[in-house]
């Protein structure tokens, strides 16, 4: 196993269990809470560069393999920094068709059980932030998250593309904050919401749990389409 291979196969989900294990100590006292924007940027941008780097290596273990993957992906049709939904959509539909080159009668629509995982993913960060000094923090946003059965419709994701109109609409509220957060925007621009931002609903799905699900949800996807790829290599 490459490091490369070992870094895909590694969840992400291993950043956030080190994010609460780190916090522990630290307590849910009032003079605690000038830290929690802080730390939820922090693993927030440390989640999304793994991610993007983990995309990297999928392209580059494809290149490695198959040589005209390499000159389309490298040379006619170069990608950026995978942070994006558009590039990382393109890496989805890339696994795929890479498996579908080893086993042409391939069904990406039936591998995935996508309600199962969408339940793994809400119940992974329910539980992992569940009596922690972290969900105290964001107490409100833990509730909406937890009590929202919504947060990632089964029939939204892994299908034809990585994300359907409704996944992909939170996605962009999720790339707009990292970009805020990357580029240290909130420092020196204004960000408060708008009564009318306030007032629509999707306003509920920008908040920290809601990002770290998007974001291990696309994880599992893409090791579960990786794993494939490299069993169906070792066969042929």
């Amino acid at each position: 196993m490459s490091k490369h291979t070992n870094f895909i196969l590694t969840p992400n989900s291993e950043i956030l269990k080190e994010f609460v294990s780190a916090n522990k100590g630290i307590g849910n006292g009032i003079e605690t809470y000038s830290l929690s924007e802080y730390t939820f940027q922090s693993v927030f941008l440390k989640l999304t560069g793994a991610q993007e780097q983990k995309m990297k290596c999928i392209c580059w273990e494809l290149a490695t393999d198959d040589y005209e993957y390499r000159y389309e992906r490298y040379t006619k049709s170069r990608l950026g920094e995978c942070s994006d939904y558009k590039e990382k959509n393109t890496i989805y539909k890339d696994l795929i068709s890479a498996i579908k080159k080893l086993q042409h009668d391939f069904d990406h629509a039936a591998y995935f059980d996508r309600q199962a995982i969408s339940q793994q993913t809400i119940a992974e960060i329910t539980n992992l932030f569940a009596g922690s000094n972290l969900s105290t923090w964001a107490e409100l946003a833990y509730l909406e998250f937890t009590q929202n059965n919504q947060v990632l419709p089964h029939n939204q994701f892994a299908s034809a593309n990585l994300f359907e109109n409704v996944l992909q609409e939170r996605y962009e509220l999720l790339y707009r904050h990292r970009n805020r957060c990357a580029h240290n925007t909130l420092s020196y621009q204004e960000n408060l919401p708008t009564f009318k931002n306030l007032y629509n609903s999707d306003h509920n799905y920008d908040n920290y749990f809601v990002r770290f699900a998007l974001l291990i949800l696309i994880d599992k996807i893409v090791i579960k389409l990786f794993q494939k790829y490299e069993a169906l290599l070792a066969e042929n």
